[in-house]
């Protein structure tokens, strides 16, 4: 018979992590520990439960059934006790506690002054930010893993709550001297020709459009597909092709003239970004407290990061 009551605390926060970053090297890095003493808490706690948690081929590292099941029971664990910490914060008066939240790959250009702004309002929260793509904010919203999440449009769910936040401008961006550049009411078939650089087909302005384009029975000639925000732009100033971006990710480059926005017809396309969170959730304190501060001071923060645009932008 299992007694998980010889399990220690310490070793489900080792599971869970070496589950969560695929790796035991990871693992030992996030809590700060030799990979011998992750090593030995894992085995102590697999002595415990008398079943393999892990399988391990070649460098990854995959949960087994049992493993899998070990990790829905830590991840009811760890959030009923970050409920207990902060119902405690709440009876004493003081807004504390932890935040985890996970966006969209663009939120990292307007999310850290939000963060900034909550965290003067309330210096006592510790805040975490996992910045990844669409499909990924998906699955962590699928396994409950974070307090709230930042994406755009996804399809009707009515087991998801769902809160517009802000429009999120989508743009198609050159590099200055490219030929388009400057013409006016370019039509969407124009760009038929152009070499497109696409984003990962995870990520949320894939898509949009994919959804635009199919609309329109139109089909770019992709060169390349690239991870980030970041590369796009770099591959876009080096010559490469033409993309697109949200403009919320543009503003330093569009200040610096590395980058233009064409006129393209039917853009910017207006997407919009959404709150969710799982439906029948209760948030906790803190995560209400960041929602409601997101829809009335967050707005007015993040539209002031376009307010920043030349004006001829």
């Amino acid at each position: 018979m299992i007694k998980m009551k010889n399990a220690t605390f310490r070793q489900l926060q080792v599971f869970e992590s070496i589950a969560r970053v695929g790796s035991f090297t990871g693992a030992a890095n996030e809590l700060h520990l030799t990979q011998p003493t992750i090593s030995v808490q894992i085995k102590k706690l697999t002595d415990v439960i008398g079943l393999p948690l892990f399988e391990v081929m070649g460098k990854k590292v995959h949960l087994t059934a049992v493993g899998r099941q070990l990790l829905d029971t830590c991840n009811n664990i760890f959030q009923e006790l970050d409920n207990f910490e902060m119902n405690m914060a709440d009876v004493k008066g003081v807004k504390e506690g932890v935040l985890k939240l996970t966006g969209v790959t663009t939120v990292e250009y307007f999310a850290p002054r939000i963060i900034g702004g909550f965290c003067r309002k309330y210096p006592g929260i510790r805040v975490s930010l996992e910045v990844t793509n669409r499909r990924r904010v998906l699955e962590r919203l699928s396994e409950n893993l974070d307090d709230l999440y930042i994406s755009g449009a996804i399809e009707e769910d009515d087991a998801i709550e769902d809160m517009k936040f802000i429009e999120n401008p989508l743009v198609i961006l050159a590099a200055p001297d490219h030929p388009l550049a400057g013409q006016k009411n370019i039509p969407v078939a124009a760009l038929t020709n152009e070499q497109f650089l696409m984003r990962e087909a995870g990520c949320g302005t894939f898509f949009v459009l994919d959804k635009i384009v199919g609309q329109k029975g139109i089909q770019f000639k992709s060169s390349m597909e690239l991870g980030s925000n970041e590369a796009i732009k770099q591959a876009v100033i080096s010559g490469l092709g033409i993309s697109m971006l949200s403009l919320y990710a543009l503003t330093h480059e569009l200040k610096t003239g590395e980058l233009v926005i064409l006129d393209v017809e039917g853009f910017p396309f207006q997407d919009v970004w959404h709150i969710i969170y799982p439906k029948g959730k209760k948030l906790s304190i803190v995560a209400q407290a960041f929602y409601d501060y997101l829809l009335a001071e967050g707005r007015e923060l993040t539209k002031s990061h376009l307010a920043e645009l030349p004006e001829n932008e």
